[in-house]
């Protein structure tokens, strides 16, 4: 199975959409899916407050496994992971109009209405699946052009 369709299925488990992408590429760079579902688990619905989508957290982590920072002295490579999750937020602002969850729900779920209104109209499963999809896609387009 893929990548993408991995994080798809995974979110519609029941996961998070922050674990569900981070947990669909987490494996290719040694964190099992366990540990990754937990590092994952606070990151959805914009941090549970509406804010960076929980799918482009996922997202973010995941790039972070191939382009970030382990050792203090090298700049090059802090320089190149920036360069990477402004890319990857740039495109999926580019395909999705934003990358705010309070954005692209059309609702503030950090309240108590919000969340009701996106519960009540559905709109965790009928948007949010697609920004999985999406973070997903657009991560292993990145991945898959460093190789």
């Amino acid at each position: 199975m893929d990548q993408v369709t991995k994080a798809v299925e995974l979110f519609g488990q029941g996961y998070m959409c922050s674990q569900a992408v981070f947990a669909a590429f987490s494996e290719q760079f040694g964190i099992n899916e366990q540990q990754a579902l937990q590092i994952g688990g606070c990151f959805g619905g914009g941090m549970t407050k509406g804010e960076v989508c929980g799918a482009c957290t996922g997202a973010l982590m995941a790039l972070g496994l191939r382009y970030g920072q382990t050792d203090l002295n090298d700049t090059e490579s802090r320089a190149e992971e920036n360069v990477k999750a402004a890319a990857f937020l740039d495109e999926f602002k580019k395909r999705k109009g934003s990358y705010i969850c309070r954005e692209l729900l059309g609702c503030d779920i950090s309240t108590e209405e919000g969340k009701a209104f996106a519960v009540n109209n559905g709109l965790f499963g009928k948007l949010c699946p697609e920004m999985v999809r999406t973070a997903a896609e657009i991560v292993a387009e990145m991945l898959s052009e460093s190789e």
